[in-house]
């Protein structure tokens, strides 16, 4: 696949279709959900659009970390979480319903706060490089454009056939997996000179989820929430859309670099998730009940 096909055509339609999948999951009665859980919802997205944010700047600082590969774990950070978050959370015995509500809460809320991360993040990483390149003001215009449009067209479509929006949400969500593991192929072909950047990136990328998972669990229980809730929150704020970062790192920003954390990312959360299943989901079975939405 040519340089040009892939730019032009093929990342764009991936980012369409992961965005409008997110928007076909979503209706009015996720965010009515809030009301029945705010505290256990407002933990949540503390841990999603504060706690994370702060971890990946943490995480930079501590490795040292610059340029595009900064950029690329604030973009990670600034991400919503996904169908996969909601899944491993199922299998973690964990609360579903406060998994979809908040994977609902933090799409809305993604599609105003990704933008001025990113914006933010590569006019302080990249400098002058961010400014010549990608003018701030067109970027973040641009990003709210993609971001908003599908998303608002997949909530229509759900609220005007809801048949139709459930048929095609489980196979839009499929087709995000596959553009996922193509992308990640892709990058791999395309950039075999920058295999020493995997290496320099893959310790703050894994750290910002296993940390991330860590943190907002014990914040979780910190404020008295129920195991099942706490593995929610857990897996809300570890488990993000590396697909969405990935198709804007390389779509939109048309940066190889600014990729790499999401990939390393996109491969190890597989690892973290299934860890998660193993020991809430199978080994804890007998000691976990799952406890109706709205219970602390």
């Amino acid at each position: 696949m040519s340089p040009d096909i892939l730019k032009t055509v093929f990342l764009p339609l991936a980012l369409f279709i992961i965005l409008l999948g997110m928007g076909l999951s979503l209706s009015l009665a996720d965010f009515k959900r809030v009301l029945q859980s705010p505290l256990a919802s407002a933990v949540g997205l503390f841990s999603q659009f504060v706690l994370l944010p702060l971890i990946a700047l943490g995480l930079i600082r501590a490795l040292g970390l610059s340029g595009e590969i900064a950029v690329g774990l604030m973009l990670l950070a600034s991400c919503p979480g996904g169908p996969t978050s909601n899944l491993i959370t199922h299998l973690c015995k964990g609360d579903t319903a406060l998994s979809v509500t908040l994977t609902a809460l933090s799409s809305m809320l993604a599609v105003f706060t990704l933008p001025w991360i990113v914006g933010l993040s590569m006019t302080h990483f990249l400098g002058d490089a961010a400014t010549i390149q990608l003018p701030f003001l067109k970027t973040l215009l641009q990003l709210f454009v993609i971001t908003i449009l599908p998303v608002a067209l997949g909530m229509w479509v759900r609220a005007t056939r809801p048949g139709f929006a459930a048929r095609m949400s489980r196979p839009a969500n499929a087709i995000s997996l596959i553009f996922l593991a193509l992308i990640i192929a892709l990058v791999f072909v395309r950039e075999k000179d920058l295999l020493g950047q995997f290496r320099k990136a893959g310790p703050g990328a894994i750290l910002l989820n296993v940390v991330a998972m860590f943190l907002a669990f014990t914040a979780a229980r910190i404020f008295r929430l129920s195991r099942p809730q706490s593995i929610t929150i857990s897996i809300e704020a570890g488990i993000q859309s590396g697909t969405l970062a990935l198709a804007i790192a390389l779509g939109l920003l048309d940066n190889d670099r600014i990729a790499i954390p999401a990939v390393v990312y996109s491969l190890f959360m597989f690892i973290s998730g299934g860890a998660m299943i193993a020991y809430f989901g199978w080994w804890k079975n007998s000691t976990l009940e799952e406890k109706p939405f709205g219970n602390a």
